[in-house]
C-alpha cells in the first residue's frame, strides 16, 4: 500500500519538481536573494531534498543550529539518504565516494549540488579533494564529510580518518559535528542502512516501502579554530560528540 502512494509521489517529484529545481539553480539565479544570506539556488536545493525525504516517509526534526559561512560539517554515515537529510537543512558541498556519481537521480543531483567526488584508496584523489575543500572553506562556503569513509550497518560508528580535517585546520574554520538518527532515539539505524550485499537500487526501493518514521539531525557544539590542537584531536573530539549524541557508550562504539 505504501508503494501505491509513494511511487506516484516519487514520479511527480522527479518529473515536475526536479525540472523546476534545475531551472532555479542556474548561474543566473545563484546570485538572487530572497532575504538573508542564502542564495535562491541553495534554498531550492534544500527544498527539493526535504521533499524527497517526505516522499520516503521521513518526518524531519532538527536539533541545534548549523553554523553559517565557511564551516566543515562532519556526520556519522548510515545510508545515501544522509546526504538528502543534511542538504534539507544547510547547503554544503559533500565529499563522497566517486561511485555515487553513477547512482540514478541521487548521483546526478549530487553533482549539481557541488559534491566533491573522491576515489577511495587513491592518494592523488585525496590530495585533490583536500585542495578543493580548502579553497571552498576559504571562500566562506561549507563542506560536509563522512569521516568514517563509508557506511557500517548503522549500529556502530567507526574511527574518523584524521587527514580529512586538514582542510579545516589550514583554513582556520570551525568543525561542527552532526549526529544523524533514524527512528525514535535512533531505533531504525540498521533498518535505513545498507543491508548485507544490498546495493543502492535495492536500498532505495526498500526504503521507499518502509513505514513512516522520524529522521533527526542534531547539529552539535562546534569545535572552533584553536580549541583543539591538530587534526587528529579534532577528529577524536568530533567523533566523541557524535557518539554521545547517539546515546552510545564510547566502549561499545566501533574502533574503541
Amino acid at each position: 500500500m505504501r508503494y501505491l502512494v509513494r511511487v506516484p509521489m516519487l514520479v511527480w517529484h522527479l518529473l515536475v519538481h526536479l525540472p523546476l529545481t534545475l531551472l532555479l539553480i542556474t548561474p543566473l539565479t545563484a546570485a538572487m536573494r530572497l532575504g538573508g544570506d542564502e542564495g535562491l539556488d541553495h534554498r531550492v536545493i534544500r527544498a527539493w531534498s526535504a521533499g524527497l525525504m517526505r516522499v520516503f516517509g521521513f518526518r524531519l526534526r532538527r536539533v541545534g543550529t548549523p553554523l553559517p559561512g565557511g564551516v566543515m560539517f562532519v556526520a556519522n554515515h548510515v545510508s545515501w539518504i544522509d546526504i538528502e537529510m543534511l542538504h534539507s537543512q544547510r547547503m554544503m558541498g559533500f565529499v563522497a565516494k566517486r561511485e555515487i556519481s553513477q547512482w540514478p537521480v541521487v548521483g546526478w543531483m549530487a553533482s549539481r549540488a557541488e559534491t566533491i567526488f573522491h576515489a577511495r584508496g587513491s592518494t592523488e584523489s585525496l590530495g585533490g579533494v583536500l585542495h578543493e575543500m580548502l579553497a571552498r572553506l576559504r571562500e566562506g562556503r561549507a563542506v560536509g564529510v563522512f569521516p568514517e569513509g563509508g557506511t557500517r550497518g548503522g549500529d556502530e560508528i567507526g574511527p574518523f580518518h584524521a587527514r580529512i580535517f586538514l582542510a579545516a585546520v589550514e583554513a582556520g574554520v570551525p568543525v561542527q559535528p552532526v549526529a544523524l538518527k533514524y527512528g525514535d532515539g535512533g531505533s531504525a539505524q540498521s533498518v535505513v542502512a545498507f543491508g548485507p550485499r544490498e546495493n543502492f537500487v535495492a536500498n532505495f526501493f526498500r526504503l521507499l516501502g518502509e513505514p513512516a518514521r522520524v529522521a533527526e539531525v542534531h547539529f552539535l557544539q562546534p569545535i572552533l579554530p584553536g580549541q583543539a590542537e591538530g587534526r587528529r584531536r579534532i577528529a577524536e573530539l568530533a567523533r566523541q560528540r557524535i557518539v554521545e549524541a547517539m546515546g552510545m557508550s564510547p566502549d561499545a562504539a566501533a574502533g574503541d
